[in-house]
């Protein structure tokens, strides 16, 4: 699968602008602040109805305009997929799919798959619980409807009891019937959403442990044996849903939202028996990283038979020239298909690009 042309309109930064692409690599180089990212976040908005960046739709729309448009031309399984995405202030966005308007969003989930490699990545480790659940519930959701769904669902249900739960403090009321209609839904729900996740990651920590292999073999000479781990933190695992619930409904009470359940999972990145986040170096968390991102590259691919899109954001910049080269090798290969990649260096990133011999064209912008 491969893009070959994109139109931005009133996105973010361009005001019109079209593109044609090659099926193997594409380099777009330019200061900063000239719309290199953005070229990659319209892309990502795409594939999952949302940029990587900002998620927040009417954001993306150019200053003084009230609307914007991304369209692009995808080539999969020799069939072509024409994705448009657009919003005007005040309305809904729209996601059609060769001219057809989908009825709902999550319907166009793993159509077109693809996996970026960005700087902002390391919020991942810095930030909270919420950011990595995401990054476990968005590989899931492109192969698994069902999961999406479940997952939709949980939210809704989720939300309905917080505001109950409000509705009772402001009113200084109580309706235990209300409350056990709300938790049997949460409970259905959300052991679902558990095993799944569970499953998911028994089969991707081994595909991410190898990435990491691979990559401290090639970045790092000398290098001591190092063991790195993804652990899957859920008050689940131990404990009984519908119990805790009961155990914790006075507490919700106070709090007037509800504080255990599976919209509290985690996923813990260990280096060495400890967590990278406080003990593992820059270079040590640029390879964790990585190694997730090629991870879920192999693992989508894997599950949904699609070789995706990889968007490869800043790197240049952000890693040493050898672990850029290194990287780059990695991608030559087989295994992977369509490559973007931005740079602020032209010379830079051409010279090391001419060395993985595949073909390539440099956008300037």
């Amino acid at each position: 699968m491969f893009i070959k042309e994109l139109t931005l309109v009133n996105y973010k930064n361009f005001a019109s602008k079209s593109f044609s692409f090659d099926e193997k690599i594409n380099c777009f180089v330019g200061n900063n602040g000239v719309g290199k990212t953005n070229v990659l976040d319209a892309i990502y908005h795409l594939s999952y109805t949302k940029g990587y960046f900002n998620s927040v739709a009417s954001q993306n729309i150019q200053y003084n305009t009230d609307f914007f448009v991304i369209e692009g031309n995808f080539q999969k399984n020799k069939r072509e997929e024409l994705i448009s995405c657009s919003l005007k202030r005040g309305n809904k966005k729209l996601i059609k799919r060769n001219g057809k308007e989908y009825d709902k969003l999550s319907d166009h989930f793993g159509l077109l798959p693809v996996v970026i490699i960005s700087p902002s990545d390391t919020n991942l480790i810095i930030e909270g619980s919420d950011m990595r659940r995401k990054f476990m519930d968005s590989i899931i959701s492109l192969y698994d409807k069902e999961y999406l769904q479940f997952l939709i669902n949980y939210n809704k249900v989720l939300a309905q009891r917080n505001s109950l739960l409000k509705y009772f403090a402001a009113n200084r009321t109580f309706d235990q019937t209300n409350i056990d209609v709300y938790d049997e839904q949460l409970v259905s729900l959300g052991e679902i959403i558990f095993e799944k996740r569970k499953e998911f990651l028994s089969e991707f920590i081994p595909i991410f442990q190898r990435r990491y292999k691979q990559i401290i073999g090639n970045f790092i000479e000398n290098t001591i044996e190092e063991s790195v781990e993804l652990k899957y933190r859920s008050q689940l695992n131990s404990n009984d849903f519908q119990k805790i619930l009961i155990e914790n409904l006075e507490r919700d009470r106070i709090l007037q939202y509800t504080s255990v359940g599976v919209h509290k999972d985690d996923l813990i990145f260990n280096l060495n028996g400890h967590q990278i986040k406080k003990n593992g170096s820059q270079g040590q968390q640029k390879s964790f990283l990585i190694a997730l991102k090629l991870a879920q590259f192999d693992f989508v691919k894997q599950q949904s038979d699609i070789t995706p899109i990889l968007l490869l954001d800043d790197i240049f910049d952000k890693l040493d020239e050898n672990r850029v080269s290194h990287l780059i090798n990695l991608v030559n290969d087989k295994n992977f298909g369509q490559i973007f990649i931005t740079d602020t260096h032209a010379e830079r990133a051409e010279s090391i690009i001419k060395k993985v011999n595949l073909d390539y064209k440099m956008f300037q912008l």
